[in-house]
């Protein structure tokens, strides 16, 4: 037992004042054997054999339910999550090492952080969150977690009892973000404390059992150069929407879901200066902005009078009032995309904002769409008119076959020609897939196309960079000598 662990648990007696009983003297040699020292949050040792596996949870579900019963929390009220594992740990190994059975002496640690898990954390999950490979958790049903890792889904061996022990992780979730899931509102969206994105849907509607989606992100948020080392973008990319975001346009990522359209909002908004006043506009709080001067606004739904709601419009509406020089709205999903049009059209130039879309093309029609829901029975040309004069750049991020995310699109919407939107392809990736294991190659290029909004950003004091230099390296590429046609019938 580590010196820490031997100070809580012989000094401050926890478990005894808690409810449960003093550890006996001859016991604490069986625990420093049977339950050594917990590895930092990671996995214990001691894998459980498969035939044993059912055993084991039975046994876990006793033992939580009897941790339940004798433990006070009302003497660790106020605790920080960290500080409050420090004062269960000891106790918890003490109380494992006298009830665990003997066959599972060699997994007393693995007991011990999965109880801790159960009490403190996400459950079976907690390990799964604890690997920062994994990108995405979808819980289909108690019995089948799928994972997303290095892009591709893959069924995990993680499983939860039954479908109350899934509800009882999913009420955790929601409740420490003051929201709710159950028969009346059996659908919810909430965030860890890590920022990661969370969606639960219930029965009745969810036929199978409680379904779970949890998206994670980055623990450190990514950097243009990360993003230039994975193949995402290139480095004239990158001082493209650097000048873009400094010179105050307005941009709009556009892509799929799972594209990594947040990721490309976080690094699009560390361009923005730190002398500038930013509100941030979001259904689920994820952006994680580096600037201080940062106000972040969050939806709320309703109560259980279905009264109390706050939507994504009235917070657009309400932070107009409070003096930004940016407005970042996480998502454009409905009506909102006619008072974030008006913002930008009315004085609050390097808006940024993302939508659901495949091509810059579709987010122009999507954006017409969402205006049209805001219910205002505006004029098709005269959506189009305020999108065209709103909007200045389109950036479009997608999730390739082989898993990859990558900005296959950076493209200008340059006016109205007649009822159309007309846009230009400033930069553009050229890809295929004819290589062993579908491994997507091929490369991003400029169009060779001078930007309109150039002249904006050059006042802005933004440095652009050669628009076209990957035409002018083509020019310069010898050419490769054409083999001699061979003579034959018809010479």
């Amino acid at each position: 037992m580590s010196e820490t662990t031997r100070t809580i648990s012989e000094e401050s007696g926890f478990l005894s004042r808690l409810g449960g009983k003093e550890k006996p003297p001859e016991a604490k040699a069986k625990q420093e054997k049977a339950a050594p020292a917990a590895d930092g949050g990671g996995q214990a040792a001691g894998a459980v054999p498969a035939s044993l596996r059912q055993r084991w949870e039975n046994i876990k579900e006793e033992l939580h339910g009897e941790l339940l019963g004798r433990l006070n929390f009302d003497e660790v009220e106020g605790l920080e999550e960290h500080e409050l594992a420090d004062r269960l740990r000891p106790s918890i190994q003490q109380f494992v090492s006298e009830n665990l059975p003997q066959e599972f002496g060699e997994s007393a640690a693995r007991m011990v952080n999965e109880l801790m898990d159960e009490l403190l954390g996400l459950g079976p999950m907690e390990p799964l969150l604890r690997n920062e490979s994994i990108s995405e958790i979808m819980v289909n049903s108690c019995d089948k977690v799928y994972i997303e890792q290095k892009g591709k889904l893959v069924l995990s061996e993680v499983k939860f009892r039954d479908e109350t022990h899934l509800r009882r992780i999913i009420d955790r979730i929601v409740t420490r973000v003051g929201r709710r899931v159950d028969e009346s509102t059996p659908m919810v969206d909430a965030r860890l404390h890590d920022g990661s994105r969370v969606n639960a849907i219930i029965p009745p509607l969810a036929l199978d059992g409680s379904s779970l989606t949890i998206r994670r992100f980055p623990k450190h948020a990514l950097k243009p150069e990360d993003l230039v080392k994975f193949g995402s973008m290139t480095p004239d990319m990158v001082t493209f929407l650097r000048a873009c975001v400094g010179g105050a346009a307005n941009v709009v990522v556009s892509g799929g879901t799972g594209s990594g359209k947040t990721t490309l909002l976080n690094m699009l908004s560390g361009f923005i200066g730190s002398d500038e006043r930013i509100v941030t506009i979001e259904d689920s709080a994820e952006l994680r902005l580096q600037q201080e001067h940062v106000v972040r606004l969050e939806t709320r739904p309703p109560n259980v009078e279905s009264k109390g709601e706050v939507s994504m419009r009235d917070l657009l509406k309400n932070a107009l009032r409070m003096r930004p020089d940016r407005i970042i709205v996480g998502e454009c999903r409905s009506g909102e995309a006619l008072d974030m049009l008006q913002a930008m059209n009315t004085g609050h130039d390097g808006s940024l904002t993302t939508l659901h879309a495949n091509t810059p093309r579709d987010a122009v029609s999507r954006l017409g769409v969402m205006v049209a829901m805001a219910g205002m029975d505006l004029p098709e040309k005269a959506i189009r008119s305020q999108i065209a004069s709103a909007v200045h750049i389109i950036v479009q991020a997608a999730r390739l076959m082989d898993g990859s995310r990558k900005v296959t699109h950076i493209t200008e919407v340059t006016g109205m020609e007649g009822e159309t939107v007309t846009m230009q392809d400033i930069y553009v990736f050229e890809g295929h897939s004819d290589t062993p294991g579908g491994k997507i190659q091929g490369k991003h290029r400029a169009t060779g196309i001078r930007p309109k909004v150039s002249d904006k950003l050059i006042a802005h004091g933004q440095t652009l960079p050669n628009f076209s230099a990957d035409l002018d390296a083509e020019k310069e590429k010898p050419k490769e000598p054409q083999p001699q046609k061979k003579p034959g019938w018809g010479d």
